[in-house]
């Protein structure tokens, strides 16, 4: 399994995802603004990464202040000089709600450990970071076991953008459920959508698949409707960035179009994704916050034009899929069948959290 975040002690190492699949290069950084700038450029991207990869910021963060020469702070000063660190991490992606969820904890820990001296405070939030990076690990790897049982043998799975271990702490979220399906001994084959305009299911999903030796076939994001009509997909499976509390999902731009078409044709659409993607403090979709990402984005490809110069061009991030579409979210906690308010807030308390 390829792993996209290594912690040194030291520094925060991130293979950098937009050199794949052409270079595997990692990205070092040692301090906050550097991993802020790794999150906004996406060289780090895919929500419980982007809140592993800011947890790490802050540690890096008090690292830095427990060094020779730093200022030394009082418990209140420490705390106070928080706040700009986390404007600016929380400033780099503002739907993915993983990204607030890990700094709020963190947050939480700052104040905990502003009485201790400098170095007993960056061992205590390296640690905390640590810990979220190894109950993402784990969440994904139950949340894999559980949404396996609803893939059938020999299926042929469609999915979006990539929600694998690059986008993640590691396994991955809808891929960790294909990789645990894969484990079970179940036939499957993946469909990928390319996903523009960042080439996330091209560049990425298809190459972490065939890295894992798992059967994974590229298909542009306009072909889903026509493989659905000939009944070549029999169930497609995303992840997610954030879940309103009455089950609306906000996931990568294209997947409601997805999920239209699978409800068209009577296919099941899941979506996996953690309970620390849940954001119960919305009551819908609609609120929802969606990253408005440079035109050039679309308007270039690998750093070339690909349409007239002077052009303009829309680039929202993500959609918001309907609850009424989606036929289950797997999460670490269990599944939502179907996603419910109700049943998405047992859930969050089944993981110990209120997510909102």
């Amino acid at each position: 399994m390829v792993t996209a975040i290594e912690w040194t002690g030291e520094r925060l190492r991130l293979l950098d995802q937009t050199r794949l699949p052409a270079e595997t290069r990692w990205v070092e950084a040692r301090t906050a603004d550097e991993v802020a700038d790794a999150i906004r450029t996406m060289v780090v991207r895919g929500a419980p990464a982007i809140g592993v990869a800011a947890a790490f910021g802050v540690a890096l963060w008090a690292r830095g202040l427990a060094g020779a020469g730093a200022p030394r702070l009082d418990a209140a000063a420490f705390v106070a000089a928080f706040e700009p660190v986390r404007a600016r991490l929380a400033a780099t992606r503002p739907t993915a709600v993983n990204l607030f969820w890990a700094l709020d904890r963190m947050a939480r820990v700052v104040r905990e450990a502003a009485p201790l001296a400098p170095g007993g405070r960056a061992d205590r939030l390296a640690a905390e970071a640590r810990a979220i990076l190894d109950e993402d690990l784990e969440a994904n790897r139950r949340m894999g076991r559980l949404g396996a049982e609803l893939i059938p043998d020999g299926a042929r799975i469609l999915t979006h953008c990539n929600a694998g271990a690059l986008a993640t702490a590691g396994y991955g979220t809808a891929l960790g459920v294909i990789r645990a399906a894969r484990e079970a001994g179940k036939r499957i084959e993946v469909l990928a959508d390319e996903t523009r305009p960042f080439l996330q299911g091209a560049r990425l999903t298809t190459w972490e698949l065939r890295e894992d030796g798992i059967p994974v076939t590229l298909v542009t994001d306009n072909m889903a409707g026509h493989l659905m009509q000939r009944r070549r997909v029999d169930l497609v499976i995303v992840g997610a960035d954030r879940i309103a509390a009455n089950g609306d999902v906000a996931n990568k731009i294209g997947t409601y179009g997805l999920a239209v078409l699978a409800k068209e044709h009577g296919l099941p659409f899941y979506v996996a994704a953690p309970v620390s993607t849940f954001d119960l403090s919305l009551v819908s979709g609609e609120e929802i916050p969606i990253e408005e990402r440079d035109p050039r984005e679309v308007t270039t490809l690998a750093g070339r034009a690909i349409a007239p110069e002077g052009v303009p061009a829309l680039h929202p991030a993500f959609d918001v899929t309907p609850a009424r579409l989606v036929t289950a979210i797997i999460t670490e906690a269990g599944i939502a069948r179907p996603p419910t308010r109700e049943r998405l807030r047992e859930l969050a308390a089944s993981a110990g959290t209120t997510a909102a």
